[in-house]
């Protein structure tokens, strides 16, 4: 049997929810990804083009500093990524998570959330930061509010 992460970004609550839910289904450790500078209302305004969010989105290279660290990722076969999406892919924060780890030989699997946009090519852009040496997962987005059900239907059609 695989050990298995959920790690996960959330600002708003929701992504943290499912994350939690995805973990208990899976019976899985969680770890949030968190910002060393917490976002505020104003760093989340899409519609500012000099917000700390638009700005870092514009910049596929950018690396906000996150606080904590898995100290065991060696021990985990499988690593479930949550956030929400932001300018159609994972937030920046996710992608510092992502280069500071070793996924060779795990399998990673994307969920996002989102009221209405989908998952697309993150899952590319995944694979094009952890290296071919991981094999990740095509994703799933899931919205705010999903069963405990649907989450057993979905993670035993995954191959893990």
């Amino acid at each position: 049997m695989s050990k298995k992460l959920v790690a996960y970004f959330s600002v708003s609550g929701v992504t943290a929810k499912v994350a939690r839910e995805i973990a208990a289904v899976e019976g899985a450790d969680c770890f949030e990804i968190s910002p060393e500078a917490p976002y505020t209302k104003a760093d989340l305004d899409y519609t500012n083009k000099q917000s700390r969010s638009t700005l870092e989105m514009s910049d596929l290279n950018c690396r906000p500093a996150i606080t904590g660290c898995v100290k065991n990722m060696a021990d985990y076969d499988v690593v479930f990524v949550g956030f929400p999406i932001w300018w159609g892919r994972e937030p920046s924060a996710v992608d510092t998570f992502l280069t500071a780890y070793d996924f060779s030989g795990k399998k990673i699997i994307p969920f996002c959330t989102s009221g209405g946009s989908g998952i697309g090519k993150t899952a590319e852009r995944i694979q094009s930061l952890v290296g071919d040496r991981a094999c990740v997962d095509t994703g799933k987005r899931l919205g705010g509010e999903v069963s405990e059900e649907d989450l057993k239907i979905w993670t035993e059609g995954l191959t893990l």
